[in-house]
């Protein structure tokens, strides 16, 4: 694969990390990474893939990730609309007018906000391990933290493996370089879902990655907050899309179980959805970067 091209883009007074790999005359396809997460989120091997199959890859460092600019989220709140718009930026910033759009659990979020709201610069939409924009996981939370039996008309809670993770992870935070590394590696291992083996030293090298290359490494968690966020733009029906859609779901996701990808497979028209066996919420088990990767030129050959 051709080294790739590495740019700062501007978003307002932001500078977002950007990098392109491929050839710039095949289709663009804009990777929208997650919660927290920085570009290299999207694997390696899942780029190299589809630059081999024949696309321009685009990916970057969310606003406070990685090389790009970190916010004062206190005195500076943001939203899911600025980090669609940071998205936009990136496209903006490489010449891209509409892109085959990518996204990944939050990623997928923005991407559906992307679709609905600027639907000429999306040619086809891909939603990856994600829910409805639109959906508050507050109540079905609640109850669980509670002890209290779901909601059978809500979507359901994550795994009470994950949620036993995040008490733990609360009674004891980590606070030095290395007890936050084995804290985030922990967690993705919990998000693999123990079906499928986890790629403990590609987790790891992300994980290190990541903390590493922040300014700030806990400006991350102001994805978290930016995502629980539900504004009105996020209330919009995803009957609006018009965007070929494919929804890619594991049937081991324990952050956001399979019926959250199924209901947002059928609120879009025309959507299709894809279930993987195995999968848990993240890319790290051999192999499955490049399965998915083969997903996404499948359907943006279609579109």
């Amino acid at each position: 694969m051709p080294t790739p091209e590495e740019k700062f883009v501007k978003s307002g007074e932001l500078r977002l990390w950007t990098e392109r790999s491929g050839d710039p005359n095949d289709p663009p396809v804009l990777l929208v990474m997650g919660t927290s997460a920085p570009a290299a989120g999207w694997p390696d091997e899942l780029v190299a893939a589809l630059v081999a199959g024949g696309r321009q890859v685009i990916r970057f460092d969310h606003r406070d990730t990685g090389r790009s600019s970190c916010v004062d989220f206190a005195a500076r709140p943001y939203t899911l609309a600025d980090m669609a718009a940071d998205a936009l930026a990136v496209l903006d910033g490489h010449a891209v007018a509409d892109a085959h759009l990518v996204g990944a659990s939050l990623g997928g979020a923005i991407g559906q906000w992307l679709a609905v709201h600027r639907p000429e610069r999306v040619r086809t939409l891909t939603v990856v391990m994600s829910a409805p924009m639109g959906h508050d996981a507050g109540p079905a939370w609640a109850r669980a933290l509670a002890g209290q039996a779901p909601d059978p008309d809500d979507l359901p809670p994550p795994a009470p493996a994950f949620l036993h993770h995040l008490a733990r992870l609360a009674e004891r935070p980590p606070s030095t370089r290395e007890e936050q590394i084995a804290a985030s590696l922990e967690t993705w291992r919990v998000l693999n879902g123990g079906a499928l083996p986890f790629d403990e030293a590609a987790a790891l090298a992300f994980v290190t990655g990541a903390h590493d290359r922040a300014a700030d490494p806990a400006a991350a968690a102001n994805h978290d907050l930016a995502g629980r966020a539900l504004t009105p733009d996020r209330l919009a029906p995803l009957s609006a899309i018009t965007a070929p859609t494919l929804v890619v779901h594991g049937t081991e996701d324990p952050l956001l179980p399979l019926p959250h990808g199924r209901a947002l497979a059928e609120r879009i028209p025309g959507a299709r959805l894809r279930t993987v066996p195995g999968m848990g919420h993240g890319f790290h088990s051999p192999g499955l970067p490049e399965r998915i990767a083969g997903m996404i030129l499948e359907h943006t050959a279609a579109g």
